[in-house]
Order: structure tokens, then C-alpha cells, then sequence
């Protein structure tokens, strides 16, 4: 009979864990903590020894002035004194009390002298010390404190610019050594975020700009047949308005995921010039509608990306022109530079607009009151577009009801 094979055993168990190793004595760990005390310990008890030591000199010299007799008697038992002024006054042969009475003063005298002395002298070492210990505090404060400085030094620029940089901090295992750690990390992730999104903002650009361009090309073909119809033209031309809508919004979509990162390549422009481009592209609107565009635009140059500071412009004054009274209705357009800064406005007549729905108008696919993305004015992206060029330029855009109708758009960016 054959024997029955074994069963398997368990499998081994892994050799390594994947869990942080902990030290055999955390305690002993060179925190900020234990060489903060260390080191204000240490400097507080080497200057006790030095203002003692100094104390001490001060009391010993003082205790040897003190120590000589501060008068000397001659052999007709008189007494004479540089110092003391109590000996002048006595008579030529004193009697006893007189003669202890002086002496008593005299001793008091050289004592408080020596005393005073001895209180102003230490007064002045006292000073010295607390003038060298601050200036040694401070100096080692800023040396323990140098990596924090590091650190934030490292965020301001990956908040500005580039997300690749590391703080790599090298010294003691520390609080501030794990701080930094623990910020690369999440420098890490956020780089491998961001990157995602990036690859997947061009991917969405191309998976969806190509059915949108082959349809409005077969649409275009469809109605360029002079045999068609009229109601397959009538369909072409509704399906053609409705496909480029769709080409509007993939397009406001893709500006504005890409507009919310920071600007990493800046150039000089000209928002007054950016503003008369906006002013000719919508031109012809505007005269359709019987809108007047006026306003003066001043030199303010600013540091940015010239496209995206046009689409701001241009949506504003499209929003502008489209939301506007059907007669006498006029849009101003003015750029100036005041107190460090260059502030393009755009106001315009129009519906009175209420004070706590300016805020909504900044949301993506809102619109005022009951107007949705099925308005023929637009995809509802033009004013979020707007905010978010405005804050990658280090920006900010507000909106305010003017009086009587209508909105003041004001853009601030720093030059």
C-alpha cells in the first residue's frame, strides 16, 4: 500500500518586514528637543561658572584693599588717615571714645566703598555676559534653525515654479530630518500627480478633438451636396452648430485643467495690447449687435503667458458684448498700471446683475438666473477660464454690479 504523501507545509515566513525598524533605545535619539537643552543647559551653566569666577576675582581683590588698615598711627597716639575724613576734626590728643568713634567710621566707610565697588564692577561683567550670551544664542539659534529655513526656502520654490526640487535634508536624524523627509515624499506624489494629469489632459485633447474634427467634416461634405434635400440641410446645419458647440466645450475643458497650474515660462506683455486683440476679434460682434466698445488702454506690462492673458480678455469682453441691453448698449475697456500692479477693466451695460450671485457667475456652466449650457451665448467656461489664468499669473480677478445694470470685470497682475 502506498504511503500517502505529506501535506504541504507552510510557507516560509518572509525575512524582511517591511515595517519601519524601531532603534533599541528611541530615547537616546539626537532630537532638536535633547540638543536644545543640551546646548542652552551647557551655555547657561558656563556663564553661572564665569560670572562666578569674575564674582570671585572682584570679591578678592575688594577683600585685599579692605584687608589694610586705611590709617596709621604715629608714637604721640595720633592717628592719620588719606582716606577716611573722620580722623581731621579730632583734637590733638583724643580721648578714647572719640578715638574708637573715628575708627569705627573710618572701618565703615572703606567697607562701603568696597562694596559699591565691588556691586558696579559685577554690574558691568553682568552686562558683558548678557551681551555675549545673546549674540551666541542668536547664533546658534540661526545654526539649529538653518534647515527650517531650507525647507521653506525648497516649498516657496516648488509653489512656484518646479515641482522636481528636494529638499534632501543630510544631518541628525532629527524632527526637522523627518519633516523634510516626509515633504519630499509628498513632493513625490504630487509630481507623479501632476504629471498624470498633464499625460491625460493630452491624451483627453486628442481622443476628443479627432471624433469632433471627422465629424464636422463629414457634416461640411453633407452639405456642400447641392442635391440634398432641404431638410437634410436643415439637419446638417443643426447637427454642424451642435458639433462645433461640442468642439467649444472639449477646447474650454482643456484650458482650464491646463490653467490652473502655475505659468513656468513668463514673457513680457502688454496687456494693453492684449486687450486691443480681444477688442478687433469681437468687433464684428459687437457691431451686430449694436454695442459700442470704447475706452483708453494704457502701457502695463506684465510677466506671463501672452495666450492665455488674450483668452482672459477675450472672455471678458465677450461676456461683454453677448450679455448687453439690445439698444445704446456700450463696453469699456481700459488697462492702466497703478501701485505695482496692471488692472485691466471691463465694464459694460446690461441686466442688473444682484450682489450674491457675482460669485455663482465664476462657476463652471453657471450662468445668470435660469440661462444653462443650452444658451446659444456660450459653454459656460469663459469667466472660470478667466479666474483660473488670473491666479497661475499670481492674479486675481473681481466682479462688481454696476449701477443701473451691467458689470465692472476687474484683473489685477503683478508687473
Amino acid at each position: 500500500m502506498a504511503a500517502t504523501p505529506a501535506p504541504p507545509g507552510a510557507p516560509p515566513k518572509p525575512t524582511w518586514d517591511p515595517r519601519k525598524v524601531e532603534p533599541p533605545f528611541p530615547w537616546l535619539r539626537p532630537t532638536i528637543r535633547i540638543r536644545l537643552t543640551l546646548l542652552y543647559g551647557g551655555m547657561f551653566l558656563i556663564a553661572g561658572i564665569l560670572l562666578l569666577s569674575i564674582i570671585y576675582l572682584l570679591a578678592a581683590q575688594a577683600l585685599n584693599v579692605g584687608s589694610e588698615l586705611p590709617f596709621t598711627v604715629t608714637g604721640n597716639s595720633q592717628v592719620s588717615s588719606s582716606t577716611c575724613a573722620s580722623f581731621h576734626g579730632l583734637p590733638e590728643r583724643p580721648s578714647e571714645v572719640q578715638l574708637n568713634d573715628a575708627l569705627n567710621e573710618c572701618v565703615n566707610q572703606v567697607r562701603q566703598h568696597a562694596l559699591d565697588n565691588l556691586l558696579s564692577r559685577s554690574l558691568l561683567a553682568l552686562l558683558g555676559l548678557a551681551v555675549i550670551a545673546f549674540a551666541f544664542g542668536y547664533a546658534m539659534a540661526g545654526r539649529v534653525l538653518s534647515p527650517l529655513g531650507r525647507i521653506t526656502r525648497t516649498a516657496r520654490r516648488v509653489a512656484g515654479t518646479d515641482l522636481s526640487r528636494r529638499i534632501e535634508l543630510d544631518g541628525p536624524d532629527d524632527e526637522l530630518k523627518e519633516l523634510s523627509d516626509t515633504f519630499d515624499e509628498m513632493l513625490d506624489r504630487l509630481e507623479r500627480a501632476f504629471t498624470a494629469q498633464q499625460r491625460f489632459v493630452g491624451n483627453a485633447s486628442h481622443e476628443l478633438r479627432t471624433p469632433l474634427a471627422i465629424n464636422r467634416t463629414l457634416l461640411e461634405v453633407s452639405l456642400s451636396d447641392p442635391g440634398a434635400p432641404p431638410e437634410l440641410h436643415q439637419l446638417g446645419k443643426t447637427l454642424l452648430a451642435t458639433n462645433e458647440r461640442s468642439e467649444q466645450l472639449v477646447e474650454g475643458l482643456l484650458l482650464l485643467a491646463r490653467s490652473d497650474n502655475q505659468i513656468v515660462e513668463r514673457k513680457p506683455v502688454d496687456l494693453a495690447e492684449v486687450a486691443d486683440r480681444a477688442v478687433d476679434q469681437v468687433r464684428a460682434e459687437a457691431d451686430a449687435k449694436g454695442v459700442e466698445i470704447r475706452g483708453e488702454r494704457a502701457l502695463a506690462v506684465v510677466q506671463g503667458n501672452g495666450v492665455l492673458l488674450e483668452r482672459i480678455a477675450l472672455n471678458l469682453v465677450q461676456n461683454a458684448v453677448r450679455y448687453n441691453v439690445p439698444d445704446a448698449g456700450w463696453v469699456e475697456v481700459t488697462t492702466e498700471a497703478q501701485h505695482g500692479q496692471a488692472v485691466l477693466v471691463v465694464s459694460n451695460t446690461g441686466p442688473v446683475v444682484p450682489a450674491y450671485e457675482i460669485d455663482n457667475l465664476f462657476e463652471p456652466f453657471r450662468r445668470l438666473r435660469t440661462e444653462r449650457t443650452g444658451s446659444d451665448k456660450g459653454v459656460g467656461l469663459g469667466l472660470s477660464i478667466a479666474r483660473s489664468v488670473a491666479r497661475a499669473h499670481g492674479g486675481r480677478i473681481i466682479a462688481e454690479p454696476r449701477e443701473g445694470g451691467g458689470l465692472v470685470m476687474r484683473v489685477t497682475l503683478p508687473l
